[in-house]
Parts: C-alpha cells; structure tokens; sequence
C-alpha cells in the first residue's frame, strides 16, 4: 500500500514539473523535424508520447511497473491511432517521465518483421541515453533506429509519398 501511495504522489507532484523541467520547446520542434524527415524515406508512422505521470487509475494496479507502464502505451498506441496506419507501419515511442520508464510499440506491420532483441536494443540505447541526461539524443537515436527499420522494410518507391497519416509532433502531457 505503501509503495502505491509514494507512487501516486510521485506522479502527481512531480509528473509535470518534469515535463516541463524536460522538455524545451526547442527540443520539440527538433524532434518534431526528426519524425518528419524521418517520413519522407519510408511508408511508417512514427509518433512520440511523453507524459510527466500515469492516470491515477494505472497506480493502484497489482502489477509489476514493467506491465503497468506497457499497459499504458498499448493502451495509447490505440488511442492516438498508432495502430490504424495503411500499411500496419505505425510506431510510438512512449516516454513516462516520473518513472523513467520508456516502452516502443509497432504495429503488427513491422512488429512481424522486427525481432524482439532488436527492439530490447533500441530501448537499453535510450535508457543509457536518458541515464546519463541524454534525454534529447536518446529520442533522436531511437528514431534514427526505428527509422532505419522502416527504411528496410517499407521503403517508398521513386516518386511515392508517405502521406503522413498522424501529426509529427511530440505529443506531451
């Protein structure tokens, strides 16, 4: 009981203020030219969430913080249309800031084609990254990474366009 109520007041006090201790609007629009020049090499979708701190609903759940955390970007990837992409080739990248907590979810497009130590790579890169206050790079880095998979597995054909079907801004709450 204890360690969900330190969780709760961790997210509610502090969740914010890391947001936006965090996040500069300069890094934003930085990532915000990433996903795009990102797009414009492939057919996928790449769309980042960063949230300061979980719903209160997700901090009194029985689970390991690893589910709880994977729960919520499964449950945003839907959410936010991730999932609904024409060729199955969207991505999230989810950053939970009061944990510091990261978690990749892909569609079944590219998850089918991606192994699964590929994308545990991807994820210790960017919590080396954020570990030592990389907190920008770290985030180039893993879309560089998911953009090198994308570019592999669904490359745009001369003179085709990815017609951007979900907004290139960080998505920050």
């Amino acid at each position: 009981m204890m360690k969900k109520l330190t969780r709760l007041l961790r997210h509610r006090w502090s969740g914010d203020a890391l947001v936006r201790a965090s996040i500069a609007a300069p890094v934003l629009q930085k990532l915000t030219h990433s996903v795009q020049s990102s797009e414009s090499r492939h057919s996928g979708e790449i769309r980042i969430l960063i949230e300061g701190g979980l719903p209160n609903s997700y901090l009194w759940r029985d689970e390991a913080l690893e589910q709880i955390v994977r729960s919520r970007a499964l449950a945003q990837f839907g959410k936010l249309g991730v999932w609904d992409t024409e060729n199955n080739n969207g991505v999230l990248i989810y950053v939970l800031l009061a944990e510091q907590a990261i978690e990749i979810v892909a569609d079944r497009g590219l998850n089918n084609l991606v192994s699964h130590d590929t994308w545990q790579h991807i994820l210790q890169a960017m919590r080396d990254a954020f570990r030592r206050g990389a907190f920008e790079n770290g985030l180039h880095m893993a879309i560089d990474e998911v953009t090198r998979l994308l570019m592999a597995h669904f490359p745009l054909a001369a003179g085709e366009h990815n017609p951007n079907e979900l907004p290139d801004s960080p998505l920050v709450r």
